[in-house]
């Protein structure tokens, strides 16, 4: 990706900018072991999809989604000493001129807010959460909101993601996308690029606003 203009940045949260992976983890443990549920098949299925349509996919007939997600939501909330920013991405983001990138997370806005802050993250202009869409992750709906309140076009865009839903997202909007492995080894989908970390990326900002990634030393 280094080498070509940008209109604007648009990365996920969790597991691409922020490593939440052990708080994610463990409420998701805990819930399905409530339930009765395979813990493992519950937590590789929940990353980069909305609480709401998980709970639906794995949850017993009748089952009360919105309650469950207050409490997943609450759980992980609760745990916001275990949440740490991935390596590199506060000096990256906050080098950003704010009206070109945004965060797109499947996560509730409270949460979201909560975990940006603890990270030590710069609260951005436009934050997608999960309230704000009718079709969460996989299906495209949230990226392009995003580029559409930044006033540029998605196929512009270049997406940052870690999770097979969040990248089948960032290519069904028509972006571009770049792969962040720092808590996801293997991604199922190498759509893109990828990058463990920030710590040896820069960006170049061109008179016109367009952003171009270089490699630093």
């Amino acid at each position: 990706m280094t080498g070509r203009r940008f209109s604007a940045f648009l990365f996920d949260m969790d597991g691409t900018i922020i490593n939440s992976i052990e708080v994610a983890i463990d409420a998701w443990s805990q819930w399905a072991v409530r339930h009765g549920l395979d813990a493992a098949e519950v937590t590789k299925a929940m990353h980069g999809v909305r609480a709401a349509e998980t709970i639906a996919r794995f949850g017993p007939a009748g089952i009360d989604i919105d309650h469950e997600v207050a409490l997943l939501t609450d759980a992980e909330f609760n745990a916001v000493d275990k949440v740490k920013p991935i390596a590199g991405a506060a000096r990256f983001l906050t080098a950003l001129p704010r009206d070109r990138w945004a965060i797109v997370t499947s996560s509730p806005r409270r949460l979201a807010l909560q975990r940006i802050t603890a990270a030590g993250l710069p609260m951005p202009d436009i934050l997608i959460t999960a309230e704000d869409v009718n079709a969460g992750k996989p299906a495209p709906d949230c990226f392009i909101a995003a580029a559409e309140k930044l006033n540029v076009e998605i196929s512009n865009c270049l997406v940052w993601e870690d999770a097979p839903a969040g990248i089948a997202a960032g290519k069904a909007a028509g972006a571009d996308v770049m792969i962040v492995t720092a808590t996801h080894d293997s991604p199922d989908d190498k759509a893109g690029e990828t990058i463990i970390d920030y710590q040896n990326l820069a960006c170049d900002i061109a008179p016109d606003g367009t952003l171009t990634l270089k490699v630093i030393a």
